[in-house]
């Protein structure tokens, strides 16, 4: 048995990991990384990075197919659906030297390509080697969440996990799941010429504004994907190429493959948590606003924390790592300025509170502005008008914004800044966009905060005429 000691050890090289080791190693700390399966974890491999991928396919699709708005004839897309999935692997390898073993070696960390597993409160062991590590950071992210759906392990059934290795193209896709991956993964497919229908035991989008989500909703189904809401999966049987979905309403669902994308688990079986002092919750394991775990050595960030759910999460949580482990500094984590984004066309995004929770927050207090997308003259001249941005505002600082329409992803960043900072919406209204851009419909939001007060007001209207009467 071999043994190291280090000032920083890692468990998980996902993408909250890769950074800690990454910025600790870089400020002169001694940084051991423990990886059992794939650098770059779920994110580079499994989620964010080919699911974009395999939408940038659909998107191509679908623009051939939908050209003649644009004064360009429609033409029948020819899908080669392994040639996507070849895009797609393309895609991964183009990124993944970033998160080599090789480049992170040549940082200075010591990477060991083994599982780790606590032997002690201060002690790790992966493989054939015991490290010793004065802080511990766990970021071993989460998998998909399989539900104990009667027949479901009779089946075949793909997750995120594995439908990307997918080369047969889907003939009629069924999702169980309504969230962002089942989502994003229905229009991508049926961009691609595969039929789909998405069954959701409750909201589909259920963790974004409702107004905006029902935008979404209503376009996916234009499109031609069957979503069917407040429909619980109760039995599942068949076989490859003839699957059924029984739902407890009686119907019955068929189809040639399913997809099940009904929430992630936190990875969490092999760390033996007990012999280090470390408590769980039903999501994850318990932190306290620091990330530290109740072993006050150890830290957990990402998704296996059970927060929020995001690359950018687990990213934002190693930075507090870094100011607290390896500089000594105090941090607190918070959430209320973390953004999100469900990559469908129109794309919708979410920062701070819904309107719904502003409102019961703040109550009168509240104000509530929007702008169209229709009235942005970048977007008329896209023909993307479908959208809208609302912004809550209380006591003239945004508390928190939901956008749907193209590239809400990109948009929600200003937001997400100025909640981060406590701006206000004077500041938003300072700004100056150039035109035309699908970002003045920031401006404009915060434009509208502001009109009624200069141009609604019988006082800004006295002090106006007073003034030109008074101007040389």
């Amino acid at each position: 048995m071999k043994n190291i000691e280090t000032d920083i050890l890692v468990i998980g090289a996902g993408s909250g990991g890769l950074s800690v080791a990454a910025g600790a190693v870089q400020m002169g700390a001694r940084v051991v990384l423990l990886e059992g399966h794939k650098m770059g974890g779920d994110c580079l491999n499994y989620g964010c990075v080919p699911s974009k991928a395999l939408i940038a396919s659909g998107k191509a699709a679908h623009a051939q197919a939908h050209a003649a708005r644009y004064g360009v004839s429609d033409v029948v897309p020819g899908v080669d659906y392994a040639a996507a999935k070849d895009h797609v692997a393309d895609v991964i390898a183009t990124i993944a030297p970033v998160d080599s073993v090789e480049r992170f070696e040549g940082l200075g960390v010591k990477v060991i390509s083994e599982y780790g597993t606590f032997i002690s409160p201060t002690e790790v062991q992966a493989g054939d080697t015991v490290i010793t590590a004065r802080r511990i950071v766990i970021a071993t992210g989460s998998r998909p969440a399989v539900p104990p759906i009667p027949g479901l392990d009779t089946v075949p059934y793909l997750t995120n996990e594995t439908l990307f290795d997918l080369r047969e193209q889907p003939e009629h896709l069924l999702i169980v799941g309504g969230g962002p991956i089942g989502m994003e993964m229905a229009q991508a497919h049926r961009r691609l010429g595969s039929r789909v229908t998405v069954i959701e035991g409750a909201k589909a989008l259920a963790n974004d504004d409702p107004e905006t989500a029902a935008i979404v909703l209503e376009a996916l189904r234009g499109e031609g994907i069957q979503i069917e809401e407040g429909t619980k999966a109760t039995e599942i049987r068949g076989k490859a190429g003839a699957i059924e979905v029984e739902a407890e309403d009686g119907r019955v669902f068929e189809g040639s493959h399913l997809l099940m994308a009904v929430g992630r688990k936190s990875n969490l079986e092999r760390l033996d948590l007990e012999k280090a002092g470390i408590r769980t919750t039903e999501r994850g394991i318990k932190v306290d606003e620091r990330l530290k775990t109740t072993n006050a050595r150890v830290y957990a960030i990402g998704d296996v924390a059970g927060g929020l759910q995001f690359t950018h999460v687990a990213g934002y949580h190693a930075g507090i790592v870094i100011r607290s482990a390896v500089l000594g500094l105090p941090a607190k984590a918070k959430t209320s300025h973390i953004p999100w984004a469900t990559y469908t066309a129109p794309e919708l995004a979410q920062v701070g509170l819904t309107e719904v929770e502003a409102r019961d927050k703040y109550g009168a207090r509240l104000e509530v502005v929007r702008h169209e997308y229709a009235h942005n003259d970048r977007a008329i001249a896209e023909r993307e008008t479908r959208g809208l941005i609302k912004v809550m505002v209380a006591g003239g600082k945004p508390v928190g914004a939901s956008i749907v329409g193209a590239q809400a992803g990109e948009l929600i960043g200003l937001w997400a800044l100025a909640l981060a900072n406590g701006m206000k919406m004077s500041q938003i209204a300072a700004m100056v966009a150039p035109y035309p851009t699908i970002g003045e419909v920031n401006k404009r939001a915060a434009g509208a905060y502001f009109s009624p007060r200069l141009f609604d007001s019988i006082w800004i209207k006295r002090a106006v005429r007073l003034v030109q009467r008074w101007l040389p």
